[in-house]
């Protein structure tokens, strides 16, 4: 999901890079019991398709939302999560992938997601972590902010929604993560240039062998997903439900 400044989501270029090849698999230990049996799901910022096609496993309607029409799947619809073109109650299950930190009024993007779930719903999320990491790669991305376990269940909270289920993710790349950031916004400070959102953004190219053994580590995160929550990481899921 884009908002204006930033175009598509970098899986657009490359869905295959290795960071969305893992987030499918993180995301489908975390979120799947949370699914149950919908008849009507929307995924909000669609353009991330490759990594929520186990979200497609059922026989109901599937509908996709990007602001930016290159993210569109089948039944897509053009528009913004500041203003849902849904009615209220439209939707049992909702996805919005790496999408609230796009928007600036947090707010009012989640009273738009709680207001279309059905009663007894569910929303599904995923967002970046701790904003000590924020580099001009969030510039560039289009993001306004980086979030806690901790902030993330307190937005959701005050929007109506109980949360079931509030984790990090990718903890097992999460020294790599924390030490590229940091070198990165120790190169930004002697800089001191300016950065601004740009289209799609060119992920940081890796090596098919790194790729591999960065993909690996994340198994050992969605072994330990599949039983417990994680402490820390560079994402954080939430599964939160909306009230019968």
């Amino acid at each position: 999901m884009s908002e204006p400044g930033h175009g598509g989501s970098p899986s657009i270029a490359q869905p295959d890079y290795w960071w969305f090849q893992a987030r499918t698999r993180l995301l489908e230990t975390v979120m799947t019991p949370y699914i149950g049996s919908p008849a009507r799901v929307l995924d909000v910022g669609s353009a991330d398709g490759p990594s929520v096609g186990w979200m497609r496993h059922h026989d109901g309607l599937h509908v996709t939302l990007d602001i930016d029409p290159r993210g569109l799947g089948v039944n897509g619809v053009c528009g913004s999560a500041l203003e849902l073109p849904f009615a209220d109650g439209s939707f049992d299950v909702i996805g919005a992938f790496d999408v609230i930190e796009h928007l600036p009024d947090e707010t009012t993007a989640v009273r738009e997601l709680e207001r279309v779930l059905t009663p007894g719903g569910r929303l599904l999320i995923s967002v970046p972590a701790y904003q000590w990491a924020w580099t001009d790669f969030d510039v560039h991305n289009g993001h306004f902010r980086r979030y806690t376990r901790k902030r993330i269940v307190r937005a959701l909270e005050r929007g109506g929604l109980s949360v079931e289920r509030a984790t990090y993710a990718y903890s097992s790349v999460f020294p790599i993560f924390a030490a590229q950031r940091s070198l990165t916004r120790l190169g930004e400070a002697v800089r001191r240039t300016k950065a601004e959102a740009q289209d799609i953004v060119s992920v940081p190219p890796v090596s098919d062998r790194v790729s591999q053994a960065l993909l690996k580590l994340c198994r050992n995160d969605e072994r330990i997903l599949a039983r417990r929550d994680l402490p820390f990481g560079s994402s954080v899921f939430v599964a939160a439900r909306k009230a019968d």
